[in-house]
């Protein structure tokens, strides 16, 4: 009997499948675009199909997390950046869309400038350098010349354009910080940038007249030591925040015409939706005749932090004007300047008939801090209590527990107009 043939068995060779070499283009794009560029640079040892993707990254990012330096010495360190950066460009081929170069040991006016002219030649969209060390760098002219840029961030440097420039027509997004520049250079700048939509000024100097006239800005946010501010045009600004560093003088006897400088802020501004008012710049709004209200309210404003000076009867006179011309206010923040209210300095004292006529109906959410308990803070709050009728909840945060049980029982005493208003204390 012929002896039965065992199955046959079917041993295909199944190569082993690199998944990684084989994923499609678009995926391999999309991961590289979420790596570090040091990261992205490392792909290259994955397969030949990896090897020279990196190239064509249109983001190039060199700051302190993306590109590793380590040494002890200075001159190394610099060098080995410059290399690394001057690689990159080398390489490169196609756009380069976003440009970032924050390095805290880059030293090297002229290799900046370099990367800067390579970058004037492409289409750069995006472009942030930030100088960490040394004296403002000052941009070279090559820079003005970034005509499709949507996004600028500058940091420490010096903004002097040839009197040629016309602004970059495409921009929406300008962030200036630690820079320098004349008053007619900054003021050029922001109303031949007719795309603007968020402006960020932080630490200036040279011009001191924040003038912005800019068409299509929903977002400003500044902090800094200036004179005066004023918008025109800008009926679309949403969002403001706005900081003034140094304790101005209020001279009594001045008055801005009828207006003051209450009206004249809020003339040119009728869609803010959001306003916060910090360090000192209570103190300007309060210069010149401080209406009862605005004369014409600020209907979409839902949203307003104040730091203020509860001892001084102008801001808080300031701070009452606010709060009648904004009907629909929702969420209110209160921050004391306790240093100053220490210091019994008013004239006078702020009387019920000052808090009389002031309903916030649709208030909700209030959060007081920075208060030391002394009785101008708690009228403030006993006026919130009794005028706000849907009130939701009060969070109140002393700077300290030195009367802190005596705080607590005049908010308990308080009479609310809300049934379900909560008084929240928090421990400084």
């Amino acid at each position: 009997m012929k002896p039965r043939e065992p199955p046959k068995v079917h041993c295909e060779m199944e190569m082993e499948i690199d998944r990684i070499s084989h994923l499609p283009g678009h995926i391999i794009d999309k991961i590289l675009s979420q790596l570090s560029l040091r990261d992205a640079v490392r792909t290259s040892g994955l397969s030949s199909k990896w090897r020279y993707k990196w190239i064509t990254l249109p983001h190039l990012i060199f700051d302190n997390q993306s590109v590793l330096v380590s040494s002890q010495d200075q001159t190394f360190i610099n060098n080995k950046l410059v290399n690394i950066v001057d690689h990159v460009l080398l390489l490169h081929t196609g756009p380069i869309h976003k440009f970032k170069l924050s390095h805290r040991d880059l030293q090297g006016v002229s290799d900046i400038d370099r990367w800067i002219l390579y970058l004037s030649r492409g289409s750069v969209r995006e472009f942030i350098l930030e100088i960490w060390k040394g004296h403002r760098y000052k941009l070279p002219s090559s820079v003005y010349s970034f005509q499709k840029l949507i996004h600028l961030e500058l940091f420490n440097c010096l903004v002097k354009p040839k009197p040629t420039f016309n602004g970059f027509r495409s921009l929406k997004s300008l962030d200036l910080q630690h820079i320098t520049m004349d008053q007619d250079v900054f003021e050029h700048l922001i109303s031949s940038c007719p795309t603007l939509e968020r402006l960020t000024l932080m630490n200036f100097d040279g011009f001191s007249l924040l003038n912005i006239h800019a068409p299509n800005l929903q977002f400003f946010d500044i902090g800094g030591v200036f004179d005066d501010v004023s918008f025109e045009n800008t009926s679309s600004l949403a969002i403001v925040s706005i900081g003034l560093y140094v304790n101005i003088g209020y001279d009594q006897n001045l008055t801005l015409g009828n207006t003051g400088n209450l009206i004249k802020f809020f003339a040119h501004l009728p869609s803010i939706q959001r306003l916060e008012v910090q360090s000192y710049f209570l103190k300007y709004l309060a210069v010149g005749k401080i209406p009862g209200r605005l004369p014409i309210p600020c209907i979409e404003l839902n949203y307003l932090s104040i730091r203020i000076n509860f001892n001084d009867m102008e801001e808080s006179l300031a701070a009452l004007c606010l709060l009648r011309s904004s009907p629909n206010l929702q969420e209110l923040e209160i921050l004391g300047r306790p240093e100053e209210q220490t210091i019994p300095v008013r004239v006078k004292s702020i009387g019920e008939e000052d808090y009389d006529n002031c309903p916030l109906n649709q208030l909700r959410l209030v959060k007081i801090a920075g208060i030391i308990g002394v009785r101008c803070e708690l009228d403030f709050i006993n006026f919130l209590l009794a005028n706000s009728p849907v009130l939701e909840k009060m969070t109140v945060k002393p700077t300290s527990n030195d009367r802190g049980w005596e705080l607590l029982k005049e908010l308990v005493r308080f009479r609310r107009a809300s049934v379900q208003a909560e008084i929240i204390y928090l421990d400084p």
